[in-house]
C-alpha cells in the first residue's frame, strides 16, 4: 500500500474526532486505521504525522493549523463523499512551525516513524510502518533554542494543594532547575506573577473554586487541567525517589504534602510529555517562606520591572540594567529581579561580589570577554540528557569547560577573588574535582571538529586524525570520487562524447548520461557491451557500467561505515556527558552567577551606581537617586537626569519621617519620583549596585504600587474600581516593613469623594501599616494632615513661572506646591487657545467667592444658559431672594403673619 494515501473510511472528519481506538471504523484502510488510533490516544493535541520528508495533519487538525501557520489547506481522498483536509510541514523546517504554534496556544504530538520500511514489508505487502508519539510538545516543555527565547526562563509550574496548604513547584525544563514554596491562599497570585509560568498544571477541581477563580484569572491562557490523582502527594514523593535514585529526600528538604504534591506533578507531566525521557533535574531547592520580596502582579506591571506596560522587553528595568554576555546570565538576572531577597547578609554577599569586579576591572574585562565566546551550556545539557543533542550541543560542552578553565585559573591567582565566598564557591564549581570532567573535556577537544553540523546523521563532526579507521573510509571515499572523475574523462575520451557526464541521484544513484543525441550510439554495437541503459528521458538517457557500479559500491560502502563510526563515536561522546550531569550543570550555574556579578559591576562603573548598605533596620535614605530607565533613555539624547534625595527613615531614628506628601504638577516628575525609589529597593534587594549617590535601605518584604490607570473592562471593572481594588490590597497587606508608593488616589470620582478617600488612605497608612510610603497627590487640602501625623513630610516637585509658561525643575523640595498647574500643562499638550482662554476664566471664578454663587455664576455664563431668564425662573428668584433675606429670630408675631401674606403675593403675581 502507499503510505501517502489515505482514501478510506474515517471518523476523523472536519468538526469531529474520536475519542478512542473503537472509534475506527471497520473499513479504515490500513494507514487510516493507524492515524486514527494515535490521534485518539492524544486528544487536545495537534498531530504531527510523519511521512518521509514531511509531518502531514489531517481533517480538524489541518484545518486549524493551516490557519493557525497561514499555509496551504489542500485535501487527500475522500470520506462518505467529503474530502479529507490535509497540510504538512517539511520535516527539516518543523521547529519554525512549532514555535509558532506553541506561541498561539497549541499543544503537538509528534509522530515519528519507528520502523525501517524495508522491516515493515517482511510483514506484506501492505503492512504499515510502525509509529509512536516520541513526545508531546507543550509551552512549558521546550527544549530546542528555536522555540525558546534564549534570555527568558520558561517556567513549567504546578500548584498543589494538600492538608489545606498550598503549594508552587515550577521547573525551567531546558535548564534543569527545580524550585518550590508554600504559598498562603491569598498570596497565589503574587507568587504566580514572579515565575510567570508558560504553562500551569492544576487540578481539574481547583479553576472552578469561588475563592481561587480569580486568582487565576490572569491564567487561564497557560492553565493545564489534570485528573486529581495526578497531584496525590504520596505518588509524587515516589517519582521524585524515582527520579533522583533515592530512597529517602530528606537530603533536599523538608517538603510538606503540598509542596510533594506539587513537585510530583511536574515530574509526572515531563514523563507523560517526554514519553519516559526525563530530563536531567537539578535537586529541588525549597524556597523559605520569607524569602524573597513580595510583589504582586500590579506593581510588577506598573513598575516594568521585565516588561514594559506593552507587552516588550525594550523599556523595562531589565533591558536597561542587562549587561550580561551569556544567554544563561541573563536568565539568571531576571530571576534575581524577579525575586529579590529579604535576608541581608545573602544581599551582602551578591554586592560583595559585584563590588570585587567594580574594583578588579582588568579581571572583568577578561573574565567578560571569556564569557562572550561561551555558550548556552545549561540548554546544550539538558538536550543532551534527553537524547535531542547534535554535534553543536557537545561543541557547546567542549567549549564552556574550556572557558571555564580558564576563567577559574585567574580567579585562582587573585587572593582578593578567593576571598570573597560567592566568587570562591563559583570558581570552585568551575575547576570540578570531579577528574572525568577534564578527561571529557580532553576527549571532546580531540574528536570534535572546528565546524559541527545541526544533527549527527549529517556527518563530519569528527576531527581529522580523531580515528585512524574513520579517516581511512572518508579517504576510500574521496579516492573513488577522484577514479570516478577519471573514469568520466576516460570515457569521453573512449567514445567521443565531450558532452557525457557522470552523475548521481538517490533513485539510481551514479550514472553515465548522454544527450538524446548521442544516445544512439551508447545503444548499438560496441559500445552497447559496454554501456548497460538504465533510464530515457526526453532529452537525454542514462547508462551504467560494470566499472562504474563497483566504484559506485565502494563509494556507498564507504559513505555508510564512514557514518557509523562517527554514529558510534557520538553515541559515546553523549553517554560520557550524560554521565557528568551534576558536575556540568554546577560549572553551567557558575558561569551564569560570575556573569550576573561581573555584568553588575560594568554596569555599576558605566553608570556610576553605588552600592547599597542593606540591612535589617526600617531605614529607607537614598542621596540623589535616579530613575534608571529614564536616565538611560535621557542619555540618548545627550540629557541629563535630575538626581533628588528621599529620606523615609522615622523622625524618630533621624529621618524625615516615614510617610511623604508629594505635591506639584503633572509633567514635574512626580510619578517617575515615586518608580525610582521602588525600583532602587528592588535593584539592591536583587544584589545589584543602584542609581544613587549612597543608599541605606532596611530590608523591604514587600513593594506595593498603586500607579497608573486603566480599567479591566473582562472582569467588568471601571478604571476607578481597578485603583480601588489595588489600593485595598495595599491597606489590608502593607507591614511596617513595606514600601508602598501611591499615585493620586481618589483622582477617579468627585472630588470631594477622591479627596476623602485620599484622606483616609493617608491615616490609615500611618496609623495602621506604619509603612514606608510615596504619596503623590493633587488634592493640596491633604496637606493640613501634616499638623495631625507626626511621620508625615510634605514635598513638592519645583518649578517656574516664565511669562505665562512653566518650566519642570523636575527638583524635590521640602513644602507643598500651592497649585497644580494644570491649565499650563494643557497648554503644553495643546489643547485649543480658545480652550485655554476658557479655563483660565473658570479657574478665576471658582476660586473667589461663595461656592453656590460661584457655580451659578458660571452657569449663567455658558451659551446654553446665557438667554433672557423666563418671567417664571424671575419670579421664583423674587421668592427665594425675599425668604433669602428672613431672619426668624428677629421676627414677631405680626411680622410674620404679614411675611406670609407678602410670599403669597409674590408667588401669585408669578402665577399670572
Amino acid at each position: 500500500m502507499n503510505e501517502h494515501s489515505l482514501s478510506g473510511s474515517s471518523a476523523r472528519l472536519a468538526g469531529q474526532s474520536p475519542q478512542t481506538p473503537g472509534d475506527v471504523p471497520a473499513d479504515a484502510t490500513p494507514m487510516m486505521a493507524q492515524y486514527l488510533e494515535i490521534a485518539a490516544a492524544h486528544p487536545g493535541h495537534l498531530l504531527f504525522y510523519r511521512m518521509g520528508d514531511f509531518y502531514e495533519l489531517f481533517f480538524d487538525d489541518a484545518v486549524k493549523a493551516a490557519a493557525a501557520l497561514d499555509i496551504a489547506l489542500t485535501k487527500r481522498g475522500k470520506h462518505q463523499g467529503a474530502d479529507i483536509a490535509m497540510c504538512g510541514v517539511p520535516v527539516h523546517a518543523a521547529d519554525a512551525y512549532l514555535a509558532r504554534l506553541i506561541r498561539k496556544g497549541f499543544k503537538v504530538a509528534i509522530c515519528e516513524q519507528v520502523e525501517d520500511p524495508k522491516e515493515a514489508k517482511k510483514r506484506g505487502a501492505k503492512a504499515v510502518v510502525r509509529r509512536e508519539v516520541i513526545r508531546l510538545v507543550t509551552p512549558g516543555t521546550l527544549t530546542e533554542d528555536a522555540l525558546l527565547d534564549a534570555r527568558s526562563a520558561n517556567h513549567l509550574a504546578a500548584l498543589a494543594r494538600a492538608e489545606g496548604r498550598y503549594a508552587l513547584a515550577f521547573t525551567d525544563m531546558s535548564d534543569g532547575s527545580f524550585q518550590v514554596c508554600s504559598v498562603a491562599e491569598g498570596a497565589l497570585a503574587h507568587a504566580l506573577a514572579r515565575v510567570q509560568p508558560a504553562e500551569l498544571l492544576v487540578s481539574d477541581t481547583l479553576p472552578g473554586e469561588p475563592d481561587l477563580k480569580p486568582q487565576l484569572a490572569e491564567w487561564q491562557d497557560v492553565l493545564t487541567p489534570l485528573a486529581a490523582p495526578h497531584f496525590d502527594s504520596r505518588a509524587g514523593e515516589s517519582a521524585l525517589k524515582e527520579l533522583y535514585k533515592v530512597a529517602a529526600l530528606d537530603a533536599f528538604g523538608n517538603f510538606s504534602r503540598a509542596e510533594l504534591a506539587a513537585m510530583g506533578a511536574v515530574v509526572r507531566y515531563l514523563g507523560l510529555t517526554q514519553k519516559g525521557k526525563l530530563p536531567a533535574m537539578k535537586p529541588p531547592r525549597r524556597e523559605a517562606a520569607q524569602g524573597v520580596m513580595v510583589i504582586d502582579a500590579a506593581t510588577r506591571r506598573n513598575l516594568e520591572l521585565t516588561e514594559t506596560l506593552s507587552g516588550g522587553r525594550d523599556g523595562s528595568l531589565l533591558a536597561a540594567i542587562d549587561f550580561t554576555k551569556t544567554a544563561g546570565g541573563a536568565r539568571l538576572l531576571a530571576r534575581h529581579l524577579s525575586a529579590p531577597l529579604t535576608d541581608a547578609d545573602a544581599i551582602a554577599g551578591r554586592l560583595d561580589a559585584v563590588q570585587h569586579f567594580v574594583e578588579a576591572r582588568g579581571q572583568r574585562h577578561q573574565l567578560r570577554q571569556l564569557l562572550s565566546l561561551t555558550p548556552d551550556l545549561a540548554r546544550a545539557l539538558q538536550r543532551i540528557s534527553l537524547g535531542r543533542g547534535g554535534p553543536r550541543d557537545l561543541g557547546a560542552v567542549r567549549d564552556a569547560i574550556s572557558a571555564a578553565q580558564e576563567i577559574a585559573a585567574a580567579l585562582r591567582l587573585d587572593p582578593r577573588a578567593m576571598a570573597c565566598a560567592a566568587i570562591a564557591d563559583a570558581a570552585s564549581a568551575l575547576s570540578s574535582g570531579d577528574a572525568a570532567v577534564p578527561a571529557l573535556h580532553a576527549r571532546l577537544l580531540a574528536m570534535l571538529a572546528p565546524e559541527l553540523p545541526l544533527t549527527e546523521r549529517d556527518g563530519g563532526f569528527v576531527a581529522k586524525g580523531a580515528l585512524p579507521e574513520l579517516d581511512a573510509a572518508l579517504e576510500l571515499r574521496d579516492e573513488s570520487k577522484r577514479v570516478i572523475a577519471g573514469l568520466e574523462a576516460g570515457l569521453k575520451s573512449s567514445t567521443g562524447i565531450a558532452s557525457l557526464k557522470i552523475r548521481h541521484n538517490n533513485v539510481i544513484g551514479y550514472h553515465v548520461e548522454v544527450t538524446s543525441v548521442h544516445a544512439e550510439r551508447l545503444l548499438q554495437p560496441p559500445l552497447a557491451q559496454q554501456f548497460i541503459h538504465r533510464q530515457t528521458l526526453p532529452n537525454a538517457a542514462r547508462f551504467s557500467t560494470v566499472e562504474l557500479n563497483t566504484l559506485a559500491s565502494r563509494i556507498h560502502d564507504a559513505a555508510v561505515r564512514a557514518l557509523s563510526l562517527e554514529l558510534e563515536l557520538f553515541a559515546a561522546l553523549v553517554a560520557g556527558t550524560q554521565a557528568l550531569m551534576a558536575p556540568l550543570s554546577a560549572l553551567a550555574d557558575a558561569l551564569s552567577t560570575l556573569d550576573v556579578h561581573a555584568a553588575l559591576a560594568e554596569l555599576a562603573e558605566a553608570q556610576n551606581w553605588a552600592r547599597p548598605l542593606v540591612d535589617h533596620s526600617l531605614a529607607f535614605e537614598v542621596r540623589a537617586g535616579r530613575h534608571p530607565v529614564v536616565e538611560a533613555m535621557l542619555a540618548k539624547t545627550a540629557q541629563d537626569f535630575v538626581p533628588n534625595d528621599c529620606n523615609l527613615t522615622a523622625r524618630k531614628d533621624g529621618g524625615s519621617g516615614r510617610l511623604w506628601l508629594i505635591t506639584g504638577p503633572n509633567m514635574a516628575g512626580k510619578s517617575t519620583y515615586l518608580r525610582q525609589n521602588a525600583l532602587i529597593a528592588i535593584l539592591a534587594q536583587a544584589g545589584s549596585f543602584v542609581p544613587a549617590a549612597s543608599a541605606h535601605i532596611g530590608v523591604v518584604d514587600r513593594v506595593f504600587s498603586r500607579v497608573g490607570a486603566s480599567d479591566d473592562l473582562a472582569r467588568g471593572r471601571s478604571t476607578f474600581m481597578v485603583e480601588m481594588v489595588e489600593t485595598a490590597a495595599i491597606l489590608t497587606q502593607a507591614t511596617p516593613r513595606s514600601l508602598v508608593i501611591l499615585d493620586e488616589i481618589g483622582r477617579g470620582t468627585a472630588t470631594f469623594d477622591g479627596l476623602s478617600i485620599a484622606w483616609g488612605t493617608l491615616e490609615h497608612l500611618d496609623s495602621v501599616n506604619a509603612a514606608r510610603a510615596l504619596f503623590a497627590t493633587h488634592y493640596h487640602e491633604l496637606t493640613a494632615l501634616s499638623r495631625q501625623l507626626p511621620e508625615l513630610h510634605c514635598a513638592a516637585m519645583r518649578v517656574k513661572e516664565w511669562k505665562g509658561d512653566i518650566v519642570f525643575l523636575h527638583e524635590v523640595a521640602s513644602g507643598a506646591a500651592d497649585r497644580s498647574y494644570g491649565i499650563q500643562v494643557a497648554r503644553l499638550a495643546g489643547l485649543p487657545p480658545s480652550v485655554i482662554a476658557r479655563a483660565q476664566a473658570v479657574l478665576s471664578a471658582l476660586e473667589k467667592g461663595d461656592e453656590g454663587r460661584r457655580a451659578r455664576t458660571l452657569i449663567d455664563d455658558l451659551p446654553l444658559f446665557s438667554q433672557k431668564a423666563s418671567p417664571e425662573m424671575a419670579q421664583d428668584d423674587a421668592v427665594r431672594d425675599a425668604l433669602a433675606a428672613i431672619n426668624p429670630d428677629e421676627l414677631s408675631p405680626r411680622d410674620a403673619l404679614q411675611l406670609i401674606y407678602r410670599l403669597i403675593a409674590l408667588s401669585r403675581e408669578g402665577g399670572k
